[in-house]
């Protein structure tokens, strides 16, 4: 009886087994991960830290931060922090160098707005003649930081292209000199300053050798009302009702240029704000709008 019992054991078990291998060969394999190709890769960028005022920054390279969209060349194609490709025309990337460079695409202080839809409008080509590639690294280039900038100046030296500019970069004397450089920036517009540690290496993710410098704060928010504007602004938007992710509301009436209240966020839409800390009810002080978040 017992070898009766562990021959029908071992019965059982060739049966199963050849019911599993018959299926796993008849039914094709579903895979629940996407496609190799159907998501962006996106670029290996460098980003910064925010300087905490403790670095000793005398000596650093300063910069505009510049309120543009981040453009990484990979050595083919201009694609977006998120990987999806730029539909640049041809003569925009002319003469371009076979290997990789960092940058901004921009058209002026507080002209986010008017940048973002000449992107998304791809089958213009026109509104590209007002955008410039700022170039402020080159990743894979030899050197420290100051040789790869020169490798880029070089490259379009030798081979111009009229879209395309090194960013200046001026050194830090003191934090006195970063102070007056960033209340000069900021009174004409400009978002802030960049501070490059000499010779540093490109680093792939955040890193201490990059910091940005703001005299404010930003933050987002979800539009959830638009507040009609009187007076002069009679007509328009005069300021977004907005959420903060914990549910506080309040409104947002300045930082908008002309085209902006007349065309507003749309509700659901999200937004960055610029902010100098908060009231004890949580409610942000200064709040003034900067641009709509765009995921591009």
């Amino acid at each position: 009886m017992k070898k009766y019992a562990i021959s029908l054991k071992g019965l059982s078990l060739v049966i199963a087994n050849a019911v599993f291998l018959f299926f796993a060969l008849a039914t094709p394999v579903l895979s629940t991960s996407p496609k190799a190709g159907n998501q962006p890769q996106k670029p290996p960028v460098m980003l910064a830290h925010r300087w905490d005022q403790k670095v000793n920054i005398n000596g650093w390279w300063m910069s505009e931060k510049l309120d543009g969209v981040r453009g990484y060349w990979t050595g083919s194609e201009l694609i977006s922090r998120s990987g999806n490709p730029f539909s640049v025309p041809e003569w925009f990337t002319r003469n371009f160098p076979s290997t990789p460079l960092d940058g901004e695409l921009w058209i002026g202080r507080r002209q986010f707005s008017e940048l973002v839809g000449i992107i998304r409008r791809k089958e213009s080509a026109a509104g590209w003649k007002k955008v410039r590639y700022l170039i402020f690294d080159a990743p894979q280039a030899a050197g420290g930081f100051e040789k790869r900038l020169d490798f880029a100046r070089r490259w379009f030296r030798k081979n111009p292209n009229p879209y395309t500019e090194v960013l200046k970069q001026q050194i830090c004397e003191n934090e006195m000199h970063l102070r007056r450089k960033l209340r000069a920036i900021e009174s004409n517009g400009g978002e802030g300053v960049m501070l490059r540690k000499p010779n540093s290496p490109y680093t792939v993710g955040r890193s201490y050798d990059l910091l940005k410098v703001k005299t404010y704060r930003d933050a987002e928010a979800t539009v959830i009302e638009h507040l009609p504007g009187s007076g002069k602004h009679a007509g328009r938007l005069g300021a977004l009702l907005v959420e903060l992710p914990n549910g506080i509301q309040f409104a947002i009436g300045t930082g908008f240029t002309d085209h902006e209240r007349d065309n507003p966020p749309p509700v659901g839409s999200t937004i960055t704000f610029k902010h100098y800390g908060f009231h004890d009810s949580g409610i942000p002080r200064f709040a003034s709008f900067l641009r709509v978040r765009e995921a591009l």
